[in-house]
């Protein structure tokens, strides 16, 4: 069975320290410490007295002060990975951790799973072709030399970076190395780490090189992996779960996340809060427990994204337009049928194509499996259709000789809307308003990612008002767009009352848009 070797990297609250390695040795694992040279010397001695007596316990034999982007991070975790290495030898997995971090499941799970895949977890991504760095500095990072801390001591950092681009004083990456890049939370065998150490040991230009890379946490052991390690060995993602807001701050975790973080694809979270007393209580317990059902459902990170956007659109980034000065035509007629139960608008569509001479276009916007007809390319991709939304239009009247075209549209479109509404064309609306039951609305949560088939219910029940008001939140934002041609139908309206509202938004007679109307079962789920 596999035996964890934890390497802890840590700088305050010892108490949750002494807790941490207790937990995992009382489970058969072992731990290595580095304890943060600048964190008080009284606090590293609570944890050494506490822990003297565990021999399962392990401290990096040096300890350095560590600031964040620093090769020192790269060098504390060396230190503790030698502890491990020399002190343990029957560990098959080395775990890198920190003070902030605590399993999501229990031991027993953590062993079975490390056992039936006999991998390497370490994020690699190619440094340069990757967008895994979204902000500041990319090869900079690694073809000048830092010395100074950007955090600590920003204008120095910038002005020595400046002299050596001013001087082109660019150095060059080890030729033989691919410079990869991702999370610093890993775990990796026993044979990968010897080899790891083994190659500090003989390569000191490596060395020499990554001591003066900015961030190097993020690309040492990520490179090193990928250049000792076949890559079908190598699963690209971390064991840990963590999340970054759009700020590109780390997410914290409260007593409420607890059944959130259990349902994750992951073998430990963080950052935990240090106020989240009851959840590192319930998380403790079950590290230790036996055979507890654990159902997946990694809905976390688009649940966080979801919540957390609520009321945002439009209001942080002004929208973007391409082709404003483009045109559909005046005598063109562009009719938008909008419904969240994209099911019923395509039944619509379907009666209209059926009954009229109009072409309909099903969510082109939306649904990339749209059945558009080859228009040179421009239909490929979502993101194509988006940026040329009025030449795809134009194309779209042209392929089909028409001046009147219909086409479905989510109300989460508000700004193609607004954009196609500010064209010189007519623009209509019809808004099919709908009941949503709640269990309509938990299947809507489980299609786009929200929640699982494993979610549990009490998690749906807490989620539902959330849905429930987001759609409700999506129809009024088009309302109070107040677009002029805003015709309405809805299911619990009488047919006829809905054919009028049809027969505007077609321009056709009353009797064929009550045909329309009196479509079986148009609003069935």
């Amino acid at each position: 069975m596999a035996k964890i070797a934890f390497i802890l990297l840590c700088h305050k609250d010892p108490d949750a320290i002494i807790k941490q390695a207790q937990r995992f040795t009382a489970a058969g694992d072992y731990m290595a410490i580095h304890f943060d040279a600048r964190a008080p010397a009284a606090h590293y001695q609570r944890i050494k007295k506490a822990l003297e007596k565990n021999d399962h316990v392990a401290f990096a034999h040096k300890r350095i002060k560590c600031g964040w982007g620093e090769w020192s991070l790269v060098q504390a975790s060396l230190y503790a990975v030698e502890a491990a290495v020399a002190a343990f030898p029957d560990a098959s997995h080395f775990y890198m951790l920190s003070g902030d971090c605590m399993a999501i499941k229990p031991a027993e799970y953590t062993h079975e799973f490390l056992d039936r895949h006999d991998s390497d977890y370490i994020e690699s991504f190619d440094f340069f072709e990757s967008d895994w760095i979204k902000t500041g500095i990319k090869e900079e990072r690694l073809i000048y030399r830092h010395h100074f801390n950007e955090r600590t001591h920003k204008r120095l950092f910038y002005a020595e970076m400046n002299v050596q681009r001013r001087l082109g004083l660019k150095r060059k990456v080890p030729a033989d190395l691919q410079i990869m890049i991702g999370s610093q939370w890993w775990c990796l065998r026993r044979r990968t780490v010897e080899s790891i150490l083994e190659f500090c040991r003989s390569r000191r230009d490596v060395m020499r090189f990554f001591r003066n890379t900015w961030i190097p946490d993020e690309t040492f052991f990520q490179t090193l992996a990928r250049h000792l390690v076949p890559e079908k060995e190598i699963e690209s993602r971390t064991l840990t779960f963590l999340m970054f807001s759009d700020y590109g701050m780390p997410v914290t975790f409260y007593n409420d996340h607890y059944e959130m973080l259990l349902a994750q694809e992951f073998l430990f979270a963080r950052k935990i809060s240090p106020e989240a007393r009851e959840l590192k209580r319930r998380l403790g317990v079950l590290y230790a427990s036996e055979g507890t059902d654990i159902q997946i459902s990694n809905e976390g990170r688009s649940l966080y994204k979801f919540l957390t956007g609520r009321g945002r659109e439009g209001r942080r980034f002004a929208p973007r337009f391409w082709e404003t000065e483009a045109t559909l035509g005046r005598e063109r007629e562009m009719l938008i049928v909008v419904c969240k139960k994209w099911h019923v608008a395509k039944r619509f569509l379907s009666r209209i194509k059926q009954v009229t001479n109009v072409p309909a276009i099903e969510y082109l916007f939306n649904e990339e499996s749209c059945a558009l007809p080859d228009l040179g390319g421009i239909q490929s991709t979502m993101a194509k259709r988006h940026r040329h939304r009025r030449a795809l239009m134009r194309m779209l009247f042209d392929y089909f000789k028409t001046d009147k075209l219909v086409i479905c549209m989510d109300p989460t479109n508000l700004d193609l809307i607004q954009d196609f509404y500010g064209d010189r064309s007519v623009t209509r609306l019809l808004e099919i308003e709908c009941k949503f039951s709640d269990d309509y609305l938990i299947g809507h949560s489980k299609r786009v990612g929200l929640a699982g088939e494993t979610t549990p219910e009490q998690t749906l029940q807490r989620l539902l008002p959330t849905i429930r008001n987001d759609v409700l939140h999506e129809s009024d934002r088009i309302r109070d767009a107040e677009l002029v041609n805003h015709c309405r139908i809805r299911e619990f309206d009488e047919p006829d009352q809905n054919a009028r509202a049809i027969a505007a938004f077609l321009s056709i007679s009353n009797e064929t848009a009550a045909d329309i109307a009196r479509t079986d079962n148009l609003f069935a789920d």
